[in-house]
């Protein structure tokens, strides 16, 4: 017992040696980086709002900073976290595969195992070639609706939405309460013969609605609604209590507290907040908080959910996306920032990433989209985003 006794004290000194060693850093030096940084990227911006938070949950300790957000500003505000619900889909997906319930490698056209229903029965192009696997991947060529100019081709010529965005042209107001539905948004790709690139799988092009096939398909192979698949499956086994889903097109508010969303062009400040997501449910609908959004990268990623490991290292492996960038079964991998997901909807800007070398999760907040010069001020907001989270990392002494 003597014996035992002296072991365990000796392991937690050292314990305590390696800890006290690799965190030579305090809560107000992490803060400090972050306030200089976004001082420097503000300060010559007329009427600019908005700020920059970030969650770290590593072997050191939980950090939470923040800068421009207010005073009041923590961990429980919720956000809307857009593209980054793509992993919560792609694990349900992979929960379902794992059941036996689906294969990733079956084709649009193909029947649910045990059933004469297929997957996907409405005739998009190519559906008898694009497998669950190539979705997952953004290798389908399935028309993104989101961020894509309706084609004009003999099957859309004549309508009013061509050469327009149809979700943005659908919610014009008095319609900012439009109800989309899987079959609505289906059928403009269906109806139109909407295409994003073709053969399927012969390159990488991101495609939201190419998720929106994937959440009507987790409700087709379960029998419920995403929303409670996702909530029953992964929000509440987890404890990510303050997340949600909202499919309803007048459910346009975030539950309190909150933390605004702005858009800013150059010289007026927009709120933006409130939002219509009925259109992009699985593939960008989901409100939740840095710490649960923190909490949710670090046990998918180390395969402590419903997921087995084995599955998990599946949708790790990516090929390539953009840059150096990978994507896998809706994880991508950035070299220094490591595997995870980013989110973009009006207003919000969100990384979430898990570093495995360092065991670190970690989630980047701004609550403001920079559209002073469109594309490239926003580009140029992600790289600010990526160089604060490497400037935080060297503070914290790690490479």
């Amino acid at each position: 017992m003597k014996n035992i006794l002296l072991w365990l004290l000796l392991l937690i000194n050292v314990c305590m040696l390696g800890c006290s060693s690799s965190s030579g850093f305090t809560q107000e030096d992490l803060q400090t980086v972050l306030e200089t940084e976004w001082q420097t990227y503000s300060r010559d911006k007329t009427n600019f709002g908005g700020g920059i938070a970030m969650q770290i949950l590593c072997p050191w300790g939980d950090y939470f900073i923040s800068s421009g957000m207010g005073s009041g500003m923590d961990n429980s505000h919720r956000f809307r976290t857009a593209s980054v619900t793509k992993t919560f889909t792609a694990a349900s997906i992979m929960l379902l595969h794992e059941r036996g319930q689906l294969n990733i490698d079956d084709k649009l056209s193909d029947n649910i195992p045990g059933t004469e229903s297929p997957y996907f029965p409405y005739n998009i192009p190519h559906r008898n070639e694009i497998t669950i696997r190539m979705i997952l991947m953004h290798r389908a060529g399935i028309f993104d609706l989101t961020n894509t100019e309706i084609k004009d081709n003999a099957a859309s010529h004549g309508k009013p939405y061509v050469g327009k965005y149809y979700i943005d042209e659908s919610m014009i107001p008095p319609n900012e309460e439009h109800q989309f539905t899987f079959d609505e948004l289906f059928r403009v790709i269906e109806s139109d013969e909407q295409i994003g690139f073709e053969p399927p799988d012969s390159k990488y092009a991101y495609s939201d609605t190419g998720y929106t096939v994937l959440g009507y398909i987790i409700e087709r192979v379960s029998g419920k609604s995403y929303e409670a698949f996702v909530r029953d499956e992964f929000l509440n086994p987890n404890g990510l209590l303050n997340s949600s889903l909202p499919w309803r097109g007048a459910d346009r508010t975030l539950p309190a507290p909150f933390v605004n969303g702005y858009a800013w062009d150059g010289s007026t400040l927009t709120d933006v907040t409130v939002d219509n997501m009925s259109a992009y449910v699985g593939n960008g609908n989901m409100i939740t908080t840095p710490l649960d959004l923190a909490t949710w990268a670090k046990k998918l990623l180390t395969g402590r959910t419903a997921l087995s490991k084995d599955t998990v290292e599946l949708m790790k492996a990516g090929l390539p996306s953009e840059g150096t960038s990978t994507y896998g079964l809706g994880i991508k991998y950035t070299p220094r920032l490591g595997y995870g997901h980013g989110g973009d909807h009006q207003g919000y800007a969100t990384f979430m990433f898990y570093k495995p070398e360092h065991d670190i999760a970690y989630v980047v907040l701004m609550n403001i989209w920079d559209m002073s010069d469109w594309t490239a001020s926003y580009a140029a907001q992600h790289t600010f985003m990526a160089n604060t989270v490497l400037k935080i990392f060297t503070k914290m002494g790690l490479s």
